[in-house]
C-alpha cells in the first residue's frame, strides 16, 4: 500500500512539473506587440535594379520586412521564376516587355510600381556620329521582340533609317522601309552587346542602359545617340496578379517610389537612369 501511495505521489509531482513547463512561452514566439519579420524574395538584373533594391533595404527593415535580392543576367528567367513562386516579385523590365512576355508565355504577371526609365543608347568605337557610318556598316541591336522595335525606332529618330508607316514599337527588321546607307542590322543577345563594340565588324550597337552601366559605359557621356526622357519604357516592379494587393509587396512598391530612392537614383546615375515618379 505504501508503495502504491509513493507511486501516486511521484506521478502527481511529475504532472505539476509538466504543467509548469507548459506555462512557459516558447522562446521563438514574438513578444507582445512585436511583428514577425516578413521576407520578400525579389529577382533583379545587377545594374541598376539590384543596386536600387539595396538602397531600399533599410527602408523596408523599418517595416519589419527583410529583402532578399536574387540577381539574374538574362530577361527570361526572372519572369519564369516569379510565375513559379520562386520569387515574390521581380524588378528588371519595362512595361512593353512585360506585356509581350505575358502574351507569349500565357502568364498572368502585372506591375504595382513604376520606378525609372533607362534611356537606350547607341554606342560605337568607330564613329563619333551616326551620320558618319560607312555604307553597308553593321549595327547590332538587342534580339528580344520588344527591344527590336524600340531599337529601330531609336535609329529612325536618329535619322539613319525609316520604318514602314504605323509599325511603331512592334517594328521588325523586315519593316525597314528606307535604308540610305544600306546598313546591316543584326540581332544579338542584349548582355552580349557591350562586348561586340570591340569587334571590327560591328560599327555600332544599340545597348540597354543596365548592360551599358555593367560594362562601365556612361550613357550620358559615352553614347553617340541617346533616347530622350519621354520614353514610354518605364521599368516596373512586377508581381503575380494574385499578389498585387499583398501588404508587404505594397510596402516595397511605396519604398521604391519614396523621396529617398528618387534622390539615390538622381545622385548615383546622374541622368543615365531617370526616376519615373
Amino acid at each position: 500500500m505504501k508503495k502504491l501511495f509513493a507511486l501516486i505521489l511521484t506521478l502527481a509531482v511529475l504532472s505539476v512539473a509538466v504543467v509548469g513547463c507548459g506555462k512557459t512561452a516558447p522562446t521563438s514566439a514574438p513578444a507582445a506587440g512585436e511583428k514577425k519579420e516578413v521576407t520578400l524574395k525579389v529577382g533583379a538584373t545587377p545594374v541598376p535594379h539590384a543596386e536600387i533594391l539595396e538602397a531600399v533595404k533599410p527602408i523596408l527593415a523599418k517595416e519589419g520586412i527583410k529583402l532578399e535580392i536574387k540577381e539574374f543576367s538574362d530577361y527570361v528567367q526572372p519572369n519564369m521564376a516569379l510565375d513559379s513562386n520562386q520569387l515574390d516579385a521581380n524588378f528588371f523590365q519595362h512595361i512593353p516587355y512585360l506585356e509581350t512576355f505575358n502574351k507569349d508565355k500565357g502568364l498572368h504577371l502585372t506591375y504595382i510600381a513604376k520606378v525609372h526609365i533607362e534611356p537606350m543608347g547607341v554606342y560605337s568605337k568607330q564613329v563619333k556620329d551616326l551620320k558618319d557610318l560607312k555604307d553597308g556598316a553593321t549595327v547590332a541591336i538587342p534580339n528580344d521582340p520588344s527591344q527590336v522595335g524600340r531599337s529601330l525606332n531609336l535609329l529612325q529618330k536618329a535619322g539613319i533609317l525609316k520604318l514602314k508607316e504605323g509599325v511603331g514599337v512592334k517594328g521588325t527588321v523586315q519593316d525597314i522601309a528606307e535604308n540610305p546607307k544600306n546598313l546591316k542590322v543584326v540581332e544579338l543577345d542584349a548582355p552580349q552587346l557591350p562586348r561586340v563594340l570591340d569587334d571590327a565588324k560591328i560599327a555600332a550597337a544599340v545597348i540597354n542602359t543596365n548592360f551599358a552601366l555593367q560594362a562601365n559605359l556612361n550613357p550620358v557621356k559615352d553614347s553617340i545617340y541617346l533616347e530622350d526622357k519621354e520614353s514610354p519604357y518605364v521599368n516596373v516592379l512586377a508581381v503575380r496578379e494574385a499578389d498585387k494587393n499583398n501588404e508587404a509587396l505594397q510596402k516595397l512598391a511605396k519604398a521604391l517610389n519614396s523621396p529617398e530612392i528618387k534622390k539615390f537614383i538622381e545622385d548615383k546615375y546622374k541622368g543615365a537612369v531617370v526616376p519615373a515618379f
